[in-house]
């Protein structure tokens, strides 16, 4: 191997380390180098178990620690947006819901703005901000610790105050979505959150960009067959979409004509 293909392969492999997942074209842009070369480079570094290969992109085999808040806040921002849009189209008027801490679920927030009388339950300090202009809206912020790298409210105060809640709407995020349908995540207290906002809302909502596929944080959240309809930029994978199918889940695949 020259030391030019070596000193390239370090790079899309730091890169993918250093951001959990990377697209293939923004590794063209950050090498210099074609789409193809990038995509001929990653089949061959996923052979040899140094990473994972997606359609699109790559992946780090298992990331120990979620990616940088304000790295997450710009990743995929535009397929984030989308995805918050159409699930906010899903949420009428005068409806009360639960929303967790996640850039996706922000974005589902901003989406939300020109909704009237939402009575909402947030562990999320930026989503409470972003909903604040929302007419005749109604906030509840969770007690617990405030954690200022990204804006969550967490621990058991957390959890304790969404169980005193019944709503009509949860909307969650996550951090990964095994191959088994497991949702995945990498903070405890984040996911005592979660399960308690899915025991106790009517309708629960997902929404995951494809990078969360085959994504294997290692603390458990639940299995995706616990929820109602899933929003997503890219059809899942077979598997994945053989789960939602025998559970009755709705997949809404925003950017292409595939929704069922």
């Amino acid at each position: 191997m020259s030391n030019a293909l070596e000193r390239r392969r370090r790079h899309i492999l730091r890169l993918v380390n250093q951001h959990g997942y990377v697209a293939s074209e923004e590794l063209a842009r950050e090498l210099g180098v074609t789409v193809q070369t990038v995509r001929r480079d990653v089949n061959i570094m996923a052979g040899q178990g140094l990473l994972a290969r997606h359609h699109g992109g790559a992946s780090s085999l298992s990331p120990a620690e979620n990616i940088a808040y304000s790295d997450r806040q710009i990743l995929h921002l535009q397929e984030k947006e989308a995805i918050g849009r159409e699930a906010a189209k899903a949420i009428p008027d005068g409806a009360s819901l639960f929303i967790n801490i996640g850039t996706t679920t922000e974005a589902f927030a901003r989406s939300l703005r020109t909704h009237r009388t939402l009575r909402v339950i947030t562990n999320n300090i930026h989503v409470a901000t972003l909903l604040a202009p929302a007419p005749e809206c109604s906030l509840i912020i969770t007690g617990g610790s405030v954690r200022l790298r990204d804006g969550g409210i967490v621990g058991p105060a957390a959890a304790a105050m969404i169980e005193q809640y019944r709503a009509d709407f949860g909307v969650i995020g996550i951090s990964g979505i095994d191959a088994d349908g497991t949702l995945l995540d990498f903070d405890a207290d984040e996911i005592n959150a979660a399960q308690a906002i899915m025991r106790n809302a009517r309708t629960v909502f997902l929404l995951a960009d494809h990078t969360k596929f085959l994504r294997r944080p290692m603390a458990r959240v639940g299995h995706i067959s616990q929820i109602n309809a899933f929003f997503t930029d890219q059809m899942p994978p077979p598997g994945i979409r053989a789960i939602l199918r025998e559970h009755d889940v709705d997949l809404h695949v925003i950017g292409t004509q595939e929704c069922s």
